[in-house]
């Protein structure tokens, strides 16, 4: 797993004002979104999808694919931009993934994706914003 090399750092009261409160819930406290309600589930147009709290260029469409799981998935993501955590909450053992950047949770990567990497990454559309080309 590769180290948190955060570069970003504010205080709650900052994190607060810039983010909505579902936002903040995902981001910094670790929240999940319900499934097949966010804006990017089926969304599929070319772009860039960024960290809703930095900016940081997270994944391109073309990493983007439909899995069916009520959240937005990705294959891979941009080399350096994501942090991973072992995550043993809610009893089970999954790898968290957050922005290298500026730590905010964006969900989790599990090793059960159907394309060539077996990578799918389970992102909080709150998460993100998107950047079209």
């Amino acid at each position: 797993m590769e180290q948190n090399n955060q570069s970003l750092e504010k205080t709650d009261a900052e994190w607060r004002a810039l983010l909505s409160e579902e936002e903040y819930r995902v981001l910094r406290l670790k929240g999940t979104e319900r499934p097949h309600t966010g804006k990017y589930n089926l969304h599929f147009e070319e772009g860039t999808y960024k960290c809703k709290g930095c900016g940081t260029p997270l994944f391109e469409s073309d990493m983007k694919f439909e899995s069916d799981c009520g959240w937005p998935s990705f294959d891979k993501a941009i080399e350096g931009t994501i942090t991973y955590k072992k995550d043993t909450s809610f009893g089970m053992v999954r790898t968290e993934i957050l922005c290298s950047k500026c730590g905010g949770h964006l969900g989790h990567v599990f090793n059960d994706g159907p394309t060539a990497t077996g990578k799918r990454y389970c992102v909080n559309s709150v998460s993100i914003d998107f950047k079209d080309q």
